[in-house]
């Protein structure tokens, strides 16, 4: 089968620094990289090493060409990835001793998607395949309201989380993924607990606790742990759980299996420094012994 992903694609710029910045400090920053990133791009990138065939939906500038060359090298269709007028997406990254992040988005191309563009990469979609969005482009609802029709599996990863994108889309999801302050943000604009949502199965991830998995159409609420590790940086961890889980299932595995094999992809990639070009691939989790 094939996986959809209307995503982001964006230049992440890091810098390393001792402490996040408070309002109003300059700060020196103690290392700078710069590469692929945006939330689309390190879930294709994740879903593709989790050996899915992926079809990125998307958008560069003229300064982001060599960002949709990166995508195919890691074995990504980009036929439907458009030069946009518009500059490429970015986000500044800052990544602090103990592995945590502050990250300041700007959309660029990811905000003005063209519609056709992605009625002609859905054209191409058959029953069973999955579509997998998140907040960081424009045409959510198009593209959720077509592979319903279509038979299409949808997945919903809800950040950066905005109650209006995430209300239009929902109708249209049958798998929903957010990380616990999210589901928080989520449950009080709604007024509706998690396991009472019309979505068949919702994953909250609770980072180093692991994940509670919530399948709304039985009932039944399971929690996974995390594996224990020594983060270095905790940036794109989500996203490559995500790409996994959406891997797994691809492949026919029950959603226990893709999640514990998501939860070890996370695990490693939090050892890494860096987003999408340091994701594992599936013999990295075989060959690390992890928790």
């Amino acid at each position: 089968m094939t996986v959809y992903n209307l995503g982001s694609i964006n230049i992440d710029m890091v810098y390393r620094v001792p402490h996040l910045p408070k309002p109003g400090e300059t700060l020196a920053a103690e290392g700078f990289s710069q590469g692929l990133g945006g939330k689309g791009a390190n879930m294709s990138v994740a879903a593709a090493r989790g050996a899915a065939h992926v079809r990125h939906i998307g958008a560069v500038g003229p300064d982001g060409r060599w960002a949709a060359d990166r995508l195919l090298e890691y074995g990504i269709d980009t036929t439907h990835i458009a030069t946009s007028v518009e500059a490429t997406g970015h986000a500044v990254i800052y990544v602090d001793d103990a592995a945590e992040n502050v990250i300041v988005l700007w959309p660029g191309a990811n905000g003005i998607i063209d519609e056709n563009q992605i009625g002609t990469a859905l054209s191409e979609a058959s029953p069973g395949d999955i579509l997998m969005m998140q907040n960081e482009t424009s045409g959510q609802v198009l593209a959720a309201r077509m592979a319903q029709d279509l038979g299409v599996r949808v997945v919903y990863a809800a950040a950066p989380f905005d109650v209006d994108a995430v209300q239009a889309v929902l109708p249209f999801v049958d798998m929903l993924v957010m990380n616990e302050v999210e589901a928080a943000q989520l449950e009080g604009a709604l007024g509706v607990k998690i396991p009472d949502l019309n979505v068949d199965d919702v994953i909250v991830t609770l980072g180093a606790n692991g994940c509670r998995w919530y399948q709304n159409s039985t009932k039944l609420e399971t929690a996974f742990g995390a594996i224990d590790v020594d983060p270095v940086d905790t940036t794109g961890a989500g996203d490559t759980f995500t790409g996994y889980v959406i891997a797994g299932l691809d492949r026919g595995m029950p959603m226990a299996q893709a999640i514990g094999l998501a939860t070890q992809a996370a695990a490693l990639m939090v050892t890494r420094l860096g987003a999408a070009d340091v994701i594992p691939d599936l013999k990295d989790i075989q060959d690390m012994k992890l928790g």
